[in-house]
This record gives C-alpha cells, structure tokens and sequence, in this order.
C-alpha cells in the first residue's frame, strides 16, 4: 500500500509542477524545445522508475514494468492522431492545447485506474478471461491491418460526450483557458471543459486494447497501473514533439498489430500453460520485451526511409514537370 501511494502522491506533484510550470504567466504555444524537454524528463523518470522496481522486486518485474510502458507508449503514439482531430473539431486554440491534453489524460488515468481494478479482479477469478483478451487482440491487430489505408476524416462523438453537451449550458466560445464562466448571473460551462471531457473519455475508448494488452505481461495491478500513468504523463508532450512526424509513421500500424498479435497469442499460450496443456510454452519477459522494441524500432525507421523516398520522388517529378513546361513553352511557336 505505501507503494501505491508513493506512486500516485509522486504523479500529483507532478502534474502540479507541470501545470504550474507552464501555465505561469500569460498563455502560450508550447514550443518544439519545451517539448523535448518534458518528454525526456517523462521518459527518464520512467526508466529511473523501472530500475528502481527491478533494484527492489527482481529483473522480472523490472522487465514487465519496462515492457507494458513501452507496449503502453508505442500504442499512444498511434492513438495522438485522434487528439489532433478532437482540437481541430473543437477548435481549440495552439495556446491552451497542452492544458486540454493534461486534464484530458488525467481525467483518463483516474477511469482507467478503475478499469485496471476491475480487469484486475475479473482475471483472478475467471481464468478463461486470458482466452477472451488473447482473442480480443489478435481481432484489434487484423482490425488495425485491415484498416491502415482508411482516413480518419471526423471525430464522432461518444455517449458520455453527448450527455455533457446535453446537460451542461456551454458558452459558444472560449473564455481563455476556463473551464466555467458566469453569464447574466447564471454559471455556464465552455468548450473548453467539453473537450477535455472527449480526450479523456476517447483515451479511456483506446484502453479497451491497451489494458488487456498490458495484462498480457504481466498480471500485477501495480505494475499495470504504473505503466499506464507513465506513458500516459509523457503522451502530451510528444503531441506536440511529433506534429507532423505523425503522418510520417506511415507503417507503424504494422508494428502494433505485430505486437498486439504476439501478445493476444501469448496470453493464450499461457492460458494453455496454466491449464496443464504440456506442449504450450510460456514465453519468458525478455522475449516479450524485445519483440517489442525491436518492432517499433524497425517500423519507426521504415517508415522515416519510405517518407524520405516518397518525398524525393515527388521532389523529381516537380522538377521533370517544370523541365517540360519549359521545353513546351521554348517549343511553341513565336508569335
């Protein structure tokens, strides 16, 4: 229990440095270099973090720590592109983006602490669940492959969403950074508050893969919790690292159904296992973890390399296009 509330005490002050950090003064963009920064600073504390778990539980838990943050970060990098379409849905100025997206995750990481309870409780009762999850994987990963090609075009709107919208009386427009304003006497929410509500409840929709993904490596709640508020904490700093890098990573949908499938297949094997069935293997964790970050390795660099092609190609059809204007236009007869 201490350990839990270290953890979560540690991931208050945090965020409380954190918005008292960058929401001091008057408002601004968050810039590529602050973003660099804070992603390092998330990424560092996570691996101070995980050495301090294998330090103190043993190699084995450090590498299940090590494995859900990275399964846990490499599926919100693919989930970002939605958080891009909710700010242009809601028209949500560069200004205030990072304030949305810090409420928006920790609204999400309170809901998914109770999902990681709940999934945590299901599983150490009903030993069939690893079959469903197992399962519920390898479908998301044929989904995602299936899927690469189609355009995400327009954000729909969850219930929870609609009900807030329905429920609460929303100014038409944004009111700085406040997530409530009062207008004639009466108290009226903005869209500020609304679009925190879609982060947060669209980052808890991406949990339905993500958790059971994660409990396929481990089955310990902390470990499971930690992960997730880990990636979850340096996800809106990479929002803005990445920017258009996002529509580059052209092949890492590939990469995560690799590694949804591996999982969901692991999770069955060791279902099997546990069922006393003798030619199923348990995949030790050092397997699982370099499955893993080999695969987001080799997807991220195909994808830079067939960017880098795709725009030298459209480079050398620009300029043979305007070598042929020009020998048109020297070709065509003086008038």
């Amino acid at each position: 229990m201490w350990l839990w509330a270290l953890v979560i005490v540690g991931l208050v002050l945090v965020v409380a440095v954190d918005l008292w950090i960058v929401d001091r003064g008057e408002p601004r963009e968050f810039s590529m270099r602050q973003a660099g920064i804070w992603v390092g600073f998330y990424v560092c504390l996570a691996v101070l973090f995980g050495i301090g778990l294998t330090l103190w539980a043993g190699a084995g838990t450090g590498g299940e720590f090590f494995a859900g943050y990275l399964t846990e970060y490499s599926l919100s990098v693919d989930n970002l592109f939605i958080f891009y379409i909710i700010m242009t849905r809601f028209g949500v100025p560069r200004i205030y983006q990072h304030k949305v997206l810090l409420v928006g995750i920790v609204l999400a990481l309170v809901m998914r602490g109770i999902f990681i309870a709940i999934g945590a409780a299901a599983l150490s009762r009903f030993g069939w669940l690893l079959y469903a999850f197992g399962a519920f994987l390898i479908y998301t990963a044929y989904t995602l492959v299936r899927d690469h090609n189609k355009e995400e075009e327009e954000f729909n709107e969850n219930i929870l969403l609609r009900w807030a919208r329905r429920v609460f009386p929303t100014t038409p427009d944004y009111v700085g950074s406040r997530v409530t304003v009062r207008v004639d006497g009466r108290r009226m929410v903005t869209p500020m508050l609304i679009v925190m509500i879609a982060i947060g409840t669209t980052d808890l929709l991406f949990a339905l893969d993500s958790i059971p993904a994660i409990f396929g490596l481990t089955k310990a709640a902390f470990i499971v919790f930690s992960a997730n508020a880990f990636a979850l904490m340096g996800l809106r700093q990479l929002y803005f690292l990445l920017g258009g890098l996002l529509q580059r990573l052209v092949y890492i949908s590939y990469g995560l159904a690799f590694i949804l499938g591996f999982i969901g297949v692991k999770l069955i094997l060791e279902a099997l296992h546990e069922n006393d069935v003798s030619w199923a293997p348990q995949i030790p964790i050092w397997v699982s973890l370099a499955v893993i970050g080999v695969t987001m390795a080799v997807t991220t660099v195909a994808s830079l390399i067939k960017a880098r092609r795709d725009d030298r190609a459209i480079a050398e059809a620009s300029q043979a296009e305007a070598a042929q204007t020009e020998a048109s236009q020297a070709e065509a007869p003086q008038g």
